[in-house]
């Protein structure tokens, strides 16, 4: 790439930055209409910009990221954070696992300990569209692991689109594990990625159980996309009360709070 082309490049994207925080949003379409470029070069602008965490990523778009209500973290970030809660939480959450179970694990670090634990157990199976999760059990012998395929987002390892969503249909899964990046009484469970989003609604409606698993940090947080309701999950996993208020919704819709040992 010459130097022209660079700096024609730098252009085209502040320019898009620039509508971006204008808007709050922009389409593919949008930019291929407005810059007279082709559909190739506006994806790969958006994931440049993306890379730089100024953008959240869309199905066939993108938002200006100052719209979020949290900054979205890799998971090399996240495993610096409370990772002795986390590997709490797992523990707890693979007490529920027994042998015979057919159990999905999304992405994040708090289901990528639950599949720690499991990694020597036996007679189970494990679905995730998660890479880094089907590694790590990549040489446990006791249980047969079955990966989502899709387009992998490199700041969770999730696989997610048309491709995961074809193989989870499916699926009969017992018991999904399910990581969220916000957890609110009205406004339910959430996440950063749509895709990621519409990926979780899809599991749950294959999965008898969805237990969500979460710290501390993640409750009465909202993230950009909505995952569905407080109401549709049917345990929480947490490592600290979660407060009265909180308390009490998941108490008249029935669902069950666990917390992890010290």
């Amino acid at each position: 790439m010459n130097e022209a082309t660079s700096s024609k490049g730098d252009l085209r994207r502040q320019q898009i930055m620039q509508l971006l925080k204008q808007q709050g949003r922009i389409t593919i379409q949008e930019i291929i209409e407005q810059f007279q470029c082709s559909e190739a070069t506006a994806r790969r602008d958006l994931d440049l910009l993306e890379k730089k965490g100024d953008i959240v990523r869309t199905i066939g778009g993108a938002l200006f990221e100052g719209l979020s209500a949290v900054r979205e973290t890799s998971f090399a970030e996240k495993k610096q954070q409370l990772w002795l809660e986390k590997e709490a939480i797992a523990r707890r959450a693979a007490g529920l696992i027994e042998e015979g179970d057919s159990v999905c694990l999304t992405g994040g670090t708090t289901t990528f300990l639950i599949a720690r634990e499991l990694k020597w157990r036996q007679g189970i199976t494990v679905v995730t569209n998660a890479v880094n999760i089907a590694m790590e059990l990549s040489d446990s012998e006791g249980l047969q692991v079955v990966v989502v395929g899709g387009v992998m987002r490199s700041k969770t390892f999730e696989l997610s689109g048309p491709l995961a969503e074809k193989t989870i249909e499916h699926l009969n899964i017992e018991k999904l594990f399910l990581g969220v990046d916000g957890v609110s009484a009205d406004k339910g469970i959430t996440t950063f990625s749509e895709l990621e989003a519409q990926t979780a609604r899809l599991l749950m409606s294959r999965a008898q159980h969805t237990i969500a698993v979460f710290d501390h940090t993640k409750v009465g947080k909202t993230s950009l996309f909505s995952i569905a309701p407080i109401a549709d999950v049917h345990v929480c996993i947490t490592d600290a009360p979660l407060g009265t208020d909180m308390e009490k919704v998941l108490k008249q819709h029935g669902i069950t709070t666990l917390y992890a040992d010290a």
